[in-house]
């Protein structure tokens, strides 16, 4: 019996500006199909950092929400290069191989902080980081996800302490 071919993350959002990278696990089946970041309309990530940034990213189409990313100094990308998963649970995961986290964390001058959403891209993505982590404010988010049943204001609340690293004055305080 043949396996599928494996499940392969997209290209990260980045630019020289960003402040935040926040770092999901490998996209779902919906974002595949799409290419592109969070497309599943039941995800609350578009909602999430709408709140974290005081702007509707959910009502844009999604070229505009990624450049308002960016112009808030956001970057998107996941911690799993690849893998084979059925379905788009985390906990399906296998054989996986990670993206290169502290090669591109090198290459974003004014990096400060990486969130995780949720706990696979926390696991998985502090394992790649290992002593780079160091350098960063590190925040592991509740998932965006929705098998992750937590209440959104729940979800929100841990979301909003993004606020502190994307404030114009000062540097985010390293955890």
């Amino acid at each position: 019996m043949n396996q599928p071919l494996p499940k392969r993350s997209f290209a990260p959002v980045v630019d020289p500006r960003v402040r935040l990278l926040v770092l999901g696990s490998l996209p779902g089946e919906l974002s595949l199909a799409h290419g592109r970041y969070y497309a599943n309309p039941q995800n609350q990530f578009w909602r999430l950092m709408g709140g974290v940034i005081g702007r509707d990213l959910s009502g844009m189409d999604y070229p505009a929400r990624l450049q308002t990313l960016l112009r808030h100094r956001i970057g998107l990308w996941d911690v799993v290069a690849e893998a084979h998963r059925e379905g788009s649970l985390d906990g399906n995961i296998r054989a996986h191989t990670g993206n290169d986290l502290v090669a591109l964390a090198g290459e974003l001058p004014a990096l400060e902080a990486i969130a995780f959403n949720g706990g696979t891209a926390a696991r998985l993505g502090m394992r790649q980081l290992g002593v780079h982590a160091e350098r960063y404010a590190v925040f592991r988010l509740p998932s965006s996800s929705p098998a992750y049943t937590r209440p959104f204001a729940e979800k929100l609340a841990a979301w909003e302490a993004l606020r502190e690293v994307l404030a114009d004055s000062g540097s985010a305080g390293k955890t």
